[in-house]
């Protein structure tokens, strides 16, 4: 049976990689996801303890952390790439950096603060990178600086399977084991991905799955994610029904219309493919999602939330 824990729902994706039990899982996450010297060790500024958190008061921060070279690191998962996000990405980052200088101490003494958010959903979905890595740059490519940094592991743009995982560079090695981590067994995860790292990653979604405490808590963060993702879908709809009038409006209802239509599928496709990965289920493409009937999309979402919904009782 699989594991059946998403490693993608916040409570698990802290559990891993901000778990102070666990710092070689974390350690060998943040080997994947930089370039340069490799880390060795990490303290954590917000060590993840699930004991604290009731169901009234679950709230799950990011991953916060100071490695051997003493740059400050975040970690977080998203579930949805909303327009805002380069910007609270940035002003997080910059508070990171400028919370540094106390009284008395010389710029000199600023270490980097990066970033890595990881997306389940694609901020730039016309770039095929899976790992994009910003930085501040002159057009040329000269850096003025590395000490702000910026990385975005984009899930869905991992061309990996199973049958050629264990040859693949460690970033995708990840990206596989939290895109699928919860649709399979532990034997299964132990044997596509044969590292410790992985194995003890495997573990830990496994101790999730069968303390029912963790699991609780687990179960309320799905639901929570489930209940955002449902009011995003709503929130574009309402957005595109009102872009609909005031373009009657106008005299422009046939590029509306046209316009609605392609939005209203494309926000279906993507609400739909977040679900299938927070369900477990294989994510379909968009070639393949783009062939449904609209009566079709909604009951396969209606069927999703229901799952659930189910999963989170």
């Amino acid at each position: 049976m699989a594991i059946g824990i998403n490693p993608t729902v916040d409570f698990a994706f802290k559990m891993l990689y901000g778990n102070p039990e666990h710092p070689a899982v974390t350690i060998h996450f943040l080997n994947s996801m930089l370039e340069g010297p490799k880390i060795s060790q990490v303290e954590y500024l917000n060590p993840f303890q699930d004991r604290k958190y009731d169901e009234d008061k679950l709230s799950v921060l990011d991953i916060m952390a100071i490695d051997d070279r003493r740059r400050r690191l975040n970690i977080e998962m998203q579930s949805s790439a909303t327009k805002e996000l380069p910007q609270r990405l940035t002003f997080y980052n910059a508070r990171s950096y400028v919370n540094q200088l106390t009284q008395g101490l010389l710029y000199g003494s600023l270490r980097q603060s990066i970033s890595i958010c990881v997306l389940n959903q694609p901020l730039f979905p016309e770039h095929p990178a899976l790992l994009l890595d910003f930085r501040l740059r002159e057009r040329s490519g000269l850096v003025l600086t590395e000490d702000l940094q910026i990385h975005l592991l984009e899930l869905t743009k991992l061309r990996r399977t199973r049958e050629n995982i264990l040859r693949a560079p460690p970033v995708e090695q990840w990206a596989y084991f939290l895109l699928f981590g919860g649709t399979l067994t532990y034997d299964e995860l132990c044997r596509l991905l044969p590292i410790p790292e992985f194995i003890e990653a495997a573990g830990i979604l496994e101790m999730i799955q069968q303390t029912p405490e963790q699991n609780h808590l687990y179960s309320l963060r799905l639901k929570a994610q489930t209940d955002e993702a449902s009011r995003l879908e709503s929130t574009r709809i309402e957005a595109l029904m009102q872009g609909r009038q005031e373009g009657r409006q106008e005299g422009r209802q046939q590029g509306r219309q046209e316009g609605e239509k392609e939005g209203l599928l494309k926000g279906r496709i993507e609400m739909i493919q977040m679900l299938q990965s927070l369900t477990g289920v294989s994510r379909s493409t968009v070639d393949e999602l783009s062939s449904y009937e609209e009566s079709q999309l909604s009951e396969l979402a209606e069927r999703l939330q229901l799952q659930l919904r189910n999963r989170g009782e």
